[in-house]
């Protein structure tokens, strides 16, 4: 090969994928969030933050539903906060977590602690054991089969009931006092409430069924909104994509201009797939820690809602 003969070209010529116009810079100390915000890179997890933030802000001034599905790790590294300050504001419209998030949400309420050490009491069989979580659950369960509801509100209404001690902590509760909706999905058998033996599982079957199609009515709803998975790597994606095919079939396709979103710490397939791939809508990938990514999502939404409409649309 006759490397002399190489067709080369000005520099000056190129298309170049980096320019220093989309670096970031440093925010002076004391300049507030904001100036952070406004100064992150444009590349990348960076600009898909931002960009999911200014969604969430223009399905809210549009008056499109945006929606969380959270799994319980998301609950247990105390971002739950900023989820529940999101419902407070109308900037979330609707939850969805599985058996595991309700049950990190609900000791919060109750005892202001959760998650046990597994692999310790693993060893002499007093994992899951503890009495007053599953008393709660399979009773609030057996009321809500009796009267009707799907196991979110139920679970939200009845620590309300309560009175729990932590009552602002949970996100259950903090939608069942807003009259938003809130499911809960359960597989049987995959969580330690399971494991008493007053477990009716045809009324389990029935609450989490309810919530199924409360979930479906929601999704029906969706055009021109968000669906974020936040950290659930299997259940709720299938969970979602099961709801949207039932909205479609029922809706001539609709919804089908809409957002997803999913953040985790890897992009696990049925994630990737089912929430950002197959919908074929406008999905939205992040990469991250969920007690970092959550928080800076929700300052983000807060400072773009601040500005002007014609800034997030």
């Amino acid at each position: 090969m006759d490397l002399k003969k190489l067709k080369r070209y000005p520099l000056a010529e190129r298309k170049n994928l980096v320019e220093i116009s989309r670096f970031g810079t440093v925010a002076p100390p004391g300049d507030g969030f904001a100036a952070f915000w406004d100064r992150l890179p444009d590349f990348l997890g960076a600009r898909s933050l931002k960009e999911l933030a200014r969604r969430i802000v223009a399905a809210h001034r549009n008056g499109a539903p945006s929606w969380a599905a959270f799994g319980g790790h998301v609950v247990k590294v105390g971002v739950g906060p900023h989820l529940i300050d999101l419902l407070e504001r109308d900037l979330l419209h609707g939850i969805a977590t599985h058996g595991a998030g309700a049950i990190h949400d609900v000791e919060l309420a109750l005892i202001g602690a959760t998650s046990e050490d597994v692999g310790e009491s693993l060893q002499d069989g007093s994992f899951g054991m503890a009495a007053e979580t599953s008393d709660f659950f399979n009773e609030v369960v057996r009321r809500a089969y009796r009267d009707g509801r799907g196991l979110g509100q139920a679970l939200g209404e009845e620590l309300i009931a309560a009175k729990a001690p932590y009552l602002e902590q949970s996100l259950l509760a903090t939608a069942a006092r807003l009259g938003k909706p809130a499911t809960v999905h359960v597989a049987l058998g995959t969580d330690i409430v399971h494991m008493a033996a007053d477990v009716d599982g045809a009324a389990w079957g029935a609450v989490t069924m309810e919530d199924f199609r409360v979930l479906t009515h929601g999704v029906s709803a969706i055009e021109g909104g968000v669906w974020m998975n936040l950290g659930s790597a299997v259940l709720l994606p299938e969970v979602f994509l099961k709801a949207l095919t039932i909205a479609r079939n029922l809706q001539d396709g609709a919804p089908h201009a809409f957002v997803t979103a999913n953040l985790d710490m890897i992009q696990h397939y049925r994630g990737r797939v089912n929430v950002i791939g197959r919908p074929s809508g406008h999905g939205i990938a992040i990469v991250g820690q969920h007690e970092i990514l959550v928080p800076l999502l929700h300052q983000g939404i807060l400072v773009e809602l601040s500005r002007a409409p014609e800034t997030t649309s």
